[in-house]
């Protein structure tokens, strides 16, 4: 009887996505501020030892991982207000 209740009352299929969309968000997130990260500390090692170009694509990452992060966080504020 309890087995047949809980099933009506929780969608474990709504609930199995949004639990993979949260892992799927978290692990994205994580990973392109790490990019943000990465990045920034290799641009800035890179421009002490005076290896320029080194150092501008590592800016690159800097900023490919800082858009990322920002869009990621854009479209949860606007998922959570819409």
């Amino acid at each position: 009887m309890i087995s047949v209740l809980l099933a009506t009352i929780v969608d474990w299929e709504a609930l199995l996505k949004a639990g993979i969309a949260a892992l799927v968000a978290g692990v994205g997130v994580a990973f392109t501020y790490s990019l943000l990260i990465f990045g920034a500390a290799r641009s800035l090692e890179a421009s002490r030892d005076e290896r320029s170009v080194e150092a501008a694509a590592f800016a690159v990452v800097a900023f490919v991982g800082f858009a990322a992060t920002a869009a990621a966080i854009v479209a949860g504020i606007i998922v959570m207000t819409g």
